[in-house]
């Protein structure tokens, strides 16, 4: 599959060690290394849900305390995505999608020697850190690398398929070194990638011009409390009434203090959101598809994993192997969902993909009443695949559209940050109705419930002619 690169002219003086850097710069092998980059990520949590049993009993964590393995990760991804994606458009996006990924790998070479699970929670806040400051720059760079439109298109779904077969052997590998080792080994799977990444990024990724600017870091802050605190909310509700201070007090807060950003943004000279990413109503549907769909995906690893080695007994290869339909499948229809937004538009082939990921949840939500895995486990898990490369393109390209290159930065800060605390807040939700209910049911009605959202947002789409829909 060829690649097409935008020739849009840009003039800017850079200084010789930079424009030998663009001399030998290859969008195609750049493009394979930010996609190695993003399924390495995507990757972790996965490898992390196959080892948690394990976890849960080398580490003695309590089911909140496996959720919070999890969740500090999440946090502080999506917590500081925004300043990350502000950090590559001062600092250059290279050079910072470098830092984040030596961090990432650091981290995860660390987490495999975890102590306790407080070290481990620890470590897991560190490796979100790398990864806020990796994967707005590495989209950035994309964005600036590829012209809008088809070229970009495909773009997308290169990193979605190379994801999405990561996925698959990195769940077989993990799953064969938790049953045949130990849960340690599979926290290390990140560590090689990670290193291949910081090998082969300078020959290949240009750096960028660095725009003149500072940081908000007000803004930044305001954001990542108000994430947290929200999060937490809904985590403690595993434990507690709805009714509990502790509960509605961070819940209250932390929407409070999203409200607080938002008046920041506004006011700030040099916002680390430009107001305009919000000015048009399909992009800001777009974004409420992306906060939503995580929600719907994540707790089919979180619960699937410990309904399978919990209550049957299965191995972790055993359970790895039962899950890959759900990537192969993602993998399998990434490209086919390019030529679909060709023929059917960004909104359909979103509300598509939205209504096949309320339809395995639901699927889902019968496990208990039967377990048989060909008929209650494997048609969800398809559906939920399929599902998931139908909502991936048209969120991505509706919500970048029509930027200047000197918004790209910001532009994917958002949509990383909206992914990272929607997969965080999902999980909390999840966790939490499931404890409330006695039984996993509830859980997959809540992520139903998370797609049903995306397939409203689909609904309110505008079919209009800018040529994504």
């Amino acid at each position: 599959m060829s690649l097409h690169v935008s020739q849009q002219p840009v003039v800017r003086v850079v200084p010789a060690p930079l424009a030998k850097a663009r001399r030998r710069a290859r969008p195609g092998a750049a493009l394979a290394v930010i996609a190695l980059c993003n399924a390495m990520i995507q990757l972790d949590d996965p490898i992390v849900n196959i080892a948690l049993p394990g976890m849960r009993e080398g580490l003695g964590l309590s089911a909140v305390g496996a959720s919070w393995v999890v969740n500090a990760y999440l946090l502080a991804f999506g917590g500081l995505l925004l300043l990350g994606g502000r950090a590559g458009d001062i600092l250059g996006r290279r050079k910072v999608f470098l830092a984040g990924v030596g961090l990432f790998t650091a981290a995860a070479a660390l987490r495999g020697l975890a102590p306790s699970g407080e070290f481990l929670v620890a470590v897991r806040v560190v490796q979100g850190v790398g990864a806020a400051l990796a994967a707005p720059s590495g989209l950035a760079l994309v964005l600036s690398m590829f012209a809008e439109g088809a070229p970009r298109k495909r773009a997308i779904a290169v990193c979605t398929a190379v994801g999405a077969v990561s996925t698959a052997g990195g769940l077989l590998l993990a799953g064969a070194l938790t049953s045949l080792s130990s849960w340690r080994w599979v926290l290390y799977l990140d560590v090689p990638v990670g290193l291949a990444i910081l090998l082969l990024a300078p020959f290949v990724i240009e750096e960028t011009a660095r725009n003149r600017g500072r940081f908000d870091l007000a803004g930044a802050l305001v954001s990542a409390l108000g994430a947290a605190s929200l999060v937490y909310g809904l985590a403690q509700a595993a434990e507690r009434p709805w009714s509990d201070p502790a509960v509605a007090g961070c819940v209250v807060a932390g929407a409070g203090l999203l409200v607080v950003f938002a008046v920041i943004e506004r006011r700030a000279e040099q916002p680390i959101v430009v107001p305009r990413l919000f000015g048009d109503r399909d992009r800001v549907l777009a974004y409420a598809a992306t906060l939503a769909v995580p929600g719907a995906l994540i707790g089919t690893y979180f619960f699937l994993n410990q309904f399978f080695q919990g209550r049957h007994g299965w191995s972790a290869l055993a359970t790895a192997c039962a899950l890959l339909p759900l990537p192969v499948t993602m993998a399998a229809t990434a490209g086919a969902a390019v030529r679909l937004e060709r023929r059917i538009g960004a909104k359909r082939l979103m509300a598509a993909g939205a209504a096949l990921l309320v339809a395995g949840n639901l699927w889902l939500a019968r496990l208990g009443a039967s377990d048989a895995y060909a008929a209650d486990v494997l048609p969800a898990l398809v559906l939920l695949g399929a599902g998931m490369a139908c909502c991936v393109l048209p969120p991505t390209v509706l919500a970048t559209s029509g930027l200047a290159r000197d918004e790209a930065g910001a532009a994917a800060a958002v949509l990383n940050s909206l992914q990272s605390v929607g997969g965080s807040i999902g999980l909390a939700a999840l966790v939490a109705v499931t404890t409330q209910t006695g039984g996993m049911a509830g859980g997959f009605v809540t992520g139903a419930a998370f797609a049903g959202f995306a397939l409203l947002a689909a609904a309110l789409l505008r079919q209009g002619p800018r040529g994504v829909s």
